[in-house]
């Protein structure tokens, strides 16, 4: 597939999506950079309690699952204005299942979503609802792989720390419909509650997913252990994303 970065293009690429993008103007442009997620199988169980009110716990097959995700962020730019040097470039990791609406529309639930970035961390957390976290954070290429550190250091949090080096180590091959790859990845929309309980949903569009086989050796990760998550010393599945283009939609409620 040819690179297509300019909005207009992105716009133009929908026949991939599950549903159909908001009927409005997107509000945020992001650019996200060596990405790796990394999924585990987790018993229903460990999981459904931890969904809010309003949404289901989306299994592939009879299991649900959990993913770590770390990457860098650059770029970040409101629709009417440029990007600011200290809030539009850093580091962040999420911890994130899946889940669908009462409209079945399949989504992302992130459970944590550390950032390097003070300023990002407050704004996410008090206009989007998110559960951000301050951490110390550290992202650098060695080759074609990606060295990725992180210590959370919010006040009042638990410790999350994360160590990895990973990398591609195959060819860029998109996800099949109908593969467990396509179920994990291919969600254009997250959901969050605020702590009145009330539900949210923020759309972002982006041209497929170009995946690739990774590998991942990892050093230290507490970070699903830090929600009650207990999970194997190494993920059952590692894909390698270098880079790929965001729009994102201010956040609309949900109602049931």
């Amino acid at each position: 597939m040819p690179i297509i970065t300019n909005t207009s293009g992105l716009l133009s690429q929908t026949e991939h999506r599950p549903y159909p993008m908001p009927g409005r103007s997107w509000t945020m442009r992001q650019t996200w950079h060596d990405l790796a997620f990394l999924h585990w199988p987790v018993p229903v169980a460990q999981l459904a309690a931890r969904i809010p009110a309003g949404l289901d716990l989306d299994l592939f097959e009879g299991e649900a699952w959990v993913g770590v995700v770390p990457f860098r962020m650059s770029g970040i730019r409101h629709r009417f204005g440029p990007a600011v040097p200290w809030i539009s470039a850093f580091a962040e990791l999420n911890v994130r299942t899946y889940v669908t609406d009462h409209k079945n529309r399949p989504g992302v639930l992130f459970f944590s979503l550390d950032a390097a970035n003070p300023v990002a961390v407050a704004v996410a957390r008090r206009w989007f609802h998110l559960p951000y976290f301050n951490a110390r954070m550290r992202s650098r290429r060695i080759g074609k792989s990606v060295q990725y550190r992180s210590e959370r250091l919010h006040r009042d949090a638990g410790a999350a720390n994360f160590g990895a080096v990973y990398g591609p180590v195959q060819p860029i091959r998109p996800a099949a419909k109908g593969s467990l790859e396509h179920w994990l990845t291919e969600r254009y929309c997250l959901y969050t509650a605020d702590r009145s309980g009330r539900l949210y949903r923020g759309d972002i569009h982006h041209l497929p997913w170009e995946l690739q086989i990774g590998q991942v050796e990892l050093q230290r990760n507490s970070m699903t252990r830090s929600h009650g998550l207990e999970v194997s010393a190494l993920p059952a599945l590692v894909h390698f994303v270098r880079r790929i283009d965001v729009l994102v939609w201010s956040l609309d409620r949900v109602f049931s």
